[in-house]
């Protein structure tokens, strides 16, 4: 399945306690599980007014219809092509 980028508009994101963000990690566990296979979140990273989300997931259409369901803003959405890292240039 396909990995995506998902970069989300959240103002005061960097300063959300660590129980705002368990809240809102178990809300959008809740959503995927409730839309059933073809979605899987496998981190995100917050900052100052924005999280950006790694999911792999059947399509685009699935990524968006977790955050129709669950309330989640969703400025854009990216498919990732391919991961390097500093080891892609000593191969």
């Amino acid at each position: 399945m396909p990995t995506y980028l998902i970069e989300r508009t959240v103002p005061g994101a960097g300063a959300m306690t660590p129980d705002q963000l368990r809240e809102l990690s178990a809300h959008s566990n809740a959503v995927i599980e409730h839309l059933g296979d073809g979605l899987t979140w496998d981190h995100s990273y917050v900052l100052d007014d924005r999280i950006c989300c790694i999911y792999t997931a059947q399509d685009e259409q699935i990524v968006r219809e977790h955050a129709r369901c669950g309330g989640f803003p969703i400025d854009a959405v990216s498919e990732i092509a391919t991961v390097i890292s500093p080891a892609t240039g000593r191969s």
